[in-house]
């Protein structure tokens, strides 16, 4: 194996395990909340956070999420790797925090972390992403529906902006949707909790 294939494995392993980060455990431990995964809906988000808790543990939870998502792809990109190997971090940033390693392969959904890495990616699809959620969000009160819509408009959007990604737009958008299929269940039900 050469010397840059070694390096893009090492720093595809790094995003995974940086995505693995349990934020929203990480922040209730040390704010003395209540273990996001066994209160509220179960998801170590910052939703679940919010509800359990409150905003300001809300907003560091969101900011570690993102967080991870943003600093996968820029050592990346400051390591001097393409679009293409940036994209693959990113990808495995957003898995280790779906399928953590630290916590059993038990983690969020991916929302915070998927907005990290666009504001990594591609800015301006990020700020039209937050826009939309943001929309959707202050309309319905609902946070899944916004995460839902946001995902399937997110391929549309990523064609338009920034075509380059939009296949790995396609995909994280299609993993944000499976990952929320318990949501949609609840959605059709009419039991889906609002914020």
């Amino acid at each position: 194996m050469e010397h840059s294939e070694q390096l893009t494995v090492m720093l595809i392993v790094l995003a995974y395990l940086v995505g693995s980060l349990p934020s929203a455990v990480l922040v209730c431990n040390s704010m003395g909340i209540a273990d996001p995964r066994q209160q509220g809906s179960g998801n170590p988000g910052a939703s679940n956070v919010l509800r359990i808790g409150n905003r300001r543990a809300a907003a560091y939870t969101l900011m570690g999420d993102a967080g991870k998502g943003i600093l996968a792809v820029l050592l990346a990109r400051l390591l001097g790797q393409s679009l293409e190997v940036q994209s693959l971090c990113a990808l495995a940033a957003l898995i280790g925090h779906l399928l953590p390693v630290f916590t059993g392969f038990k983690g969020g959904k991916g929302v915070a972390t998927g907005l990290g890495v666009s504001l990594a990616l591609s800015w301006p699809l990020a700020v039209v992403q937050l826009a939309l959620w943001g929309l959707i969000m202050a309309c319905g009160r609902i946070a899944s529906v916004a995460s839902i819509l946001t995902a399937l408009l997110t391929p549309l959007l990523a064609w338009l902006i920034t075509p380059s990604l939009f296949l790995f737009y396609t995909a994280i958008s299609l993993i944000m949707l499976i990952r929320h299929w318990r949501n949609i269940y609840r959605l059709a039900r009419g039991e889906e909790a609002r914020l």
